[in-house]
């Protein structure tokens, strides 16, 4: 399929996506263009990225009506405070992923990009509560693994414990 890419996780991200959205819905992927958004416009969606803007700062890129979708793969894991950008988002849908915290494992830092780190590794629980909180009602909701080809203790503990956790949720009227 797509060779050189986390396999695994895009094939689950994107059957998930075909599940919930049509291919007609706008989306808005938070984030600059990446190769999962290449993805999706191959298999016919229409997305818009974000700029590369500090959302916790400027929120305004969603404070809009132009998109059916707000889609977020492992974004909200950057931010010191996502709250912020899912209470200010304006369309009525939302599919996001998250990284789970993992007990064998430290939350994730870059040693070479001072941006590319993880402020949070959230618990099922606390995602849900999170967006529950900022106005969001769960829908669907899945969990899933993303083992890793390298010998050792925690990669055996990858290849059966979930790292992701993937939700689609509407705005509560």
């Amino acid at each position: 399929m797509y060779k050189n890419y986390p396999k695994k996780r895009y094939k689950h991200t994107l059957s998930f996506v075909k599940e919930h959205l049509k291919p007609e819905d706008k989306i808005l992927d938070l984030g600059v263009d990446n190769p999962f958004s290449e993805i999706l416009r191959k298999e016919g969606f229409t997305v818009t990225n974000t700029k590369g803007e500090d959302l916790d700062l400027d929120t305004s890129a969603v404070q809009t009506d132009a998109y059916d979708v707000v889609t977020a793969f492992e974004i909200f894991e950057h931010l010191v405070s996502p709250f912020n950008v899912l209470q200010d988002i304006k369309a009525k849908k939302l599919v996001a992923s998250v990284p789970l915290k993992l007990w064998f494992a430290a939350a994730y830092r870059s040693k070479t990009d001072e941006r590319d780190r993880h402020y949070h590794e959230f618990e099922d629980w606390q995602f849900d509560w999170l967006l529950e909180k900022s106005g969001w009602i769960i829908k669907k909701r899945e969990k899933f693994t993303n083992p890793v080809k390298k010998v050792g203790i925690r990669p055996i503990l990858r290849r059966i414990t979930p790292r992701y956790y993937i939700v689609y949720a509407e705005r509560r009227r």
